[in-house]
């Protein structure tokens, strides 16, 4: 806050735990705040340091494969209820997803020494028989359906999660092509990675409804609509 000069006024509102899942609940928390309070400007702040959470006491499998899959990455969005020129995105509110008894897919296990990851190979295979039907009932908390999304802008969370949210979410194989590049070009950084794809996605000058998702320890969906219009 020092270094970048901000007012000593400043709330500030600390989120944990989300992992993968923490960019798109990080957003639809930050659109609740700028809604609430039109005048103010909300920054949200996006940062994961999977490196630091390496167990080198004990080198289980998961521990490994999730140091190969896992980076470290950091993103930032500012939101404010304000007319502002440029390219206009619009934020709508979010939806959650948790389905019970699911803690062995993705989470942490707390011992003694430090945090364990819990990750389950089965992820695909959850996300190709849950996922659908999870984003029908989010669709329609939002008041959308299929036919009114012009782009999912999905957190990759490896490349045969990728094949599958595709066929979840009836989409044409291949079509997630940011996700892919992402994916490439710097890896899964959990939570700020979807974020990465939102912004190539709006590089690329793609305008009409989008619908953010993201999965995380819970399990569970995030998701949240948004409209991009032209400059």
């Amino acid at each position: 806050m020092a270094q970048m000069g901000f007012r000593s006024d400043v709330r500030r509102v600390p989120v944990f735990g989300l992992g993968c899942g923490g960019g798109v609940a990080g957003l639809s928390i930050a659109q609740s705040l700028a809604e609430a309070r039109s005048t103010d400007r909300i920054l949200l702040v996006v940062v994961e340091a999977c490196s630091i959470s390496f167990r080198n006491d004990r080198l289980q499998k998961a521990d490994i494969i999730a140091t190969v899959l896992f980076g470290d990455g950091a993103a930032a969005a500012c939101l404010s209820g304000r007319e502002a020129p440029g390219q206009r995105i619009t934020l709508e509110p979010g939806a959650q997803i948790t389905w019970p008894d699911t803690l062995g897919i993705m989470g942490w296990d707390v011992d003694d020494a430090a945090l364990g990851v819990v990750f389950d190979r089965a992820i695909p295979d959850f996300v190709d028989e849950h996922l659908s039907a999870a984003a029908s009932t989010a669709l329609s908390n939002c008041g959308m359906t299929y036919d009114d999304v012009d782009r999912f802008v999905c957190h990759p969370g490896g490349a045969k999660v990728v094949t599958a949210i595709e066929r979840a979410l009836r989409l044409e194989q291949g079509v997630l092509v940011a996700e892919r590049e992402v994916l490439r070009d710097v890896g899964n950084m959990s939570a700020p990675t979807v974020l990465f794809v939102l912004n190539r996605v709006l590089e690329s000058g793609q305008t009409g409804r989008f619908m953010t998702s993201a999965l995380g320890p819970g399990f569970t969906g995030s998701f949240l609509p948004m409209t991009v219009e032209a400059a």
